[in-house]
């Protein structure tokens, strides 16, 4: 089985193009790969590839991602998030593995924790919530 970073083309089942646009919502079970401009959500549960000549204003939720383009926005991956060059990210990032490579860049803030994990404690009672609510 092939890394997130190692997909081949076969393994891609949708596809926007260089010198393409879209504004919306992208929603997708198999391998994603972005080229040109997107603007608005994209959600799935497996892998989105953002390749070097795309530029994505987004809020993202996937299960893992490549990027080598430019991203703003909040970023959510729930398993790993690669940032090769020449990615250039702007926004929030959320994922418990982040790898950046040397010649990327990430500029805002991250969070590596399993996303799934930090559902279940936000539900339960903090140390200070308790020790408040003691008085």
């Amino acid at each position: 089985m092939f890394g997130i970073g190692e997909k081949k083309n076969s393994d891609i089942k949708a596809f926007l193009g260089k010198g393409s646009e879209f504004e919306g919502k992208l929603t997708f079970r198999e391998a994603v790969r972005i080229d040109g401009n997107f603007k608005g959500e994209i959600t799935s549960t497996d892998t989105l590839i953002i390749g070097s000549d795309a530029v994505i204003k987004a809020e993202i939720d996937v299960g893992s991602a490549v990027i080598s383009g430019n991203v703003e926005g909040e970023i959510r991956a729930r398993e790993k998030l690669e940032l090769h060059p020449p990615a250039r990210v702007y926004g929030i990032i959320k994922t418990p593995k982040l790898v950046i490579l040397e010649g990327a860049v990430f500029e805002g803030s991250c969070q590596m924790v399993n996303i799934e994990e930090k559902k279940e404690e936000t539900k339960r009672p903090t140390l200070l919530s308790r020790l408040e609510a003691a008085g």
